[in-house]
């Protein structure tokens, strides 16, 4: 998916429009700032919000995807080009959100090591016994704090995939925080079957 050729295509379509950035920006509640990153190419859209930019625009969200208006012959295969391009787009974004999950709980977990190292070096020196409870708290707080953020993206990131009927889906953020596990693989219901069973992760629909 060529962003530069999508962003120039939102420009080209904006200004036929008659609208400037921050006119298009309001219609859609969001920031000039925005829109500017889409017409220079350093993001896309939010699928959110996609639906309305096409219809504001005048264009499909396949002339969207592909950066240029699309010809009825050309259609159905354009669409299926995007589609499978959006797909390998979310796997490679759902593999680099899992590393950071990694990166994120083994940085917490050594600052929170490392905190309570500080506090009971403080013990033995015979310090005040707040000298060792003040780096311990910072130490929990920052590891809950970053557990919950590391959670969130294991939530989001890919798939679960039943054990019973093998449906792939994104449970709830209260579902895999309370679910038993085993690194990703987790003890859950599912939503389809309604059987539990551990659920492995994924990181595609195949």
């Amino acid at each position: 998916m060529d962003q530069i050729k999508i962003g120039k295509f939102i420009a080209s379509k904006r200004k036929e429009q008659n609208l400037t950035q921050a006119q298009l920006a309001e219609k859609l509640g969001i920031t000039d700032r925005a829109v500017s990153k889409w017409e220079t190419g350093k993001s896309l859209p939010d699928a959110s919000i996609m639906l309305e930019l096409c219809e504001m625009l005048g264009i499909t969200v396949n002339d969207l995807l592909c950066g240029e208006v699309v010809s009825m012959e050309n259609y159905n295969e354009q669409m299926e080009k995007s589609m499978i391009e959006m797909v390998r787009q979310k796997e490679q974004s759902d593999k680099r959100l899992l590393i950071m999950e990694i990166v994120v709980g083994l940085t917490s977990t050594i600052f929170l090591f490392a905190m309570l190292a500080v506090g009971t070096i403080f013990m033995i020196l015979e310090k005040p016994i707040w000298a060792f409870i003040l780096p311990a708290g910072v130490g929990f707080i920052q590891f809950i704090i970053c557990m919950a953020f590391a959670i969130r993206i294991e939530q989001k990131a890919g798939y679960y995939e039943c054990g019973h009927c093998g449906y792939r889906y994104v449970p709830k953020y209260s579902s895999v925080l309370f679910a038993m596990h085993v690194n990703r693989t987790r003890y859950m219901k599912c939503p389809k079957c309604g059987k539990s069973s551990w659920q492995k992760k994924k990181t595609s629909m195949e």
